[in-house]
């Protein structure tokens, strides 16, 4: 029954949420600051409906001074409220061209300023990492990878991506990466609490003096500092499960 319950209100706030979001963009489209307050507007009332509060620690390592690249990990489609509230200012993402036909939602994801990119031509996605490197270099724009590419369902970090460390190395621009701590273990639509999701902000990491050649080196290293952040979230389950 609480399960319903909350589908129902998902649904409704979803429904809403767009619409605002759509006129947020349509007010002022392709601004990067749209992708931030709709993240906001979103997790504000979607945290609440799935019973999961989210406390960010580390907030201040984000750059004030110069644009950066996040890495997160990417859990399941609640990130979206919780990894949502700990979207920086001035914040775009990168998404696939197909989500522009979703309703509502691709339209509000479009109009914020997110990058679309099509992953099935070379060509193109080439393309637009030209244009990610543009909005990070020209336009003071801070650009957040999944760099799993997918979600993990709560599950040790799948092996990342080289999109999101080629970017940063292109641009020269630092790295943030951001540790959600694991929340979908204990997490049931049927629960009215589902505890604190914990948001980890780590220090950044340098670029400028990283070639190419060394994206392997750059992105197996921030993948082991992100998974023993994780792994120490989980130690305290495991101890009392034993």
């Amino acid at each position: 029954m609480i399960r319903l319950f909350r589908y129902a209100l998902l649904g409704l706030h979803f429904f809403f949420g767009s619409i605002a979001g759509l006129l947020i963009g349509l007010a002022r489209p392709f601004n990067p600051t749209n992708s931030r307050l709709c993240a906001q507007l979103y997790g504000f009332f979607g945290l609440p409906i799935i019973g999961l509060k989210v406390e960010i620690k580390g907030i201040e390592n984000y750059p004030i001074d110069r644009p950066f690249v996040v890495v997160c990990n990417h859990q399941s489609n609640w990130d979206l409220f919780v990894a949502g509230k700990a979207v920086p200012a001035r914040t775009v993402s990168i998404g696939k061209k197909q989500l522009k036909w979703i309703p509502l939602f691709g339209q509000l994801y479009w109009l914020a300023g997110n990058i679309l990119i099509d992953r099935s031509d070379h060509k193109k996605a080439m393309q637009s990492m030209d244009t990610t490197k543009q909005a990070l270099r020209e336009k003071n724009t801070n650009i957040w990878f999944f760099p799993e590419g997918t979600r993990n369902h709560g599950k040790n970090m799948l092996p990342f991506k080289k999109g999101g460390f080629l970017t940063a190395i292109n641009a020269g621009v630092p790295i943030v990466p951001v540790c959600v701590d694991p929340y979908l273990d204990n997490f049931s639509m049927n629960k009215w609490d589902n505890g604190t999701a914990m948001v980890h902000v780590l220090p950044l990491i340098e670029t400028a003096d990283i070639g190419a050649e060394q994206v392997d080196a750059l992105m197996h290293g921030c993948h082991k500092l992100m998974l023993q952040v994780i792994n120490r979230a989980r130690e305290p389950q495991i101890k009392s499960e034993k």
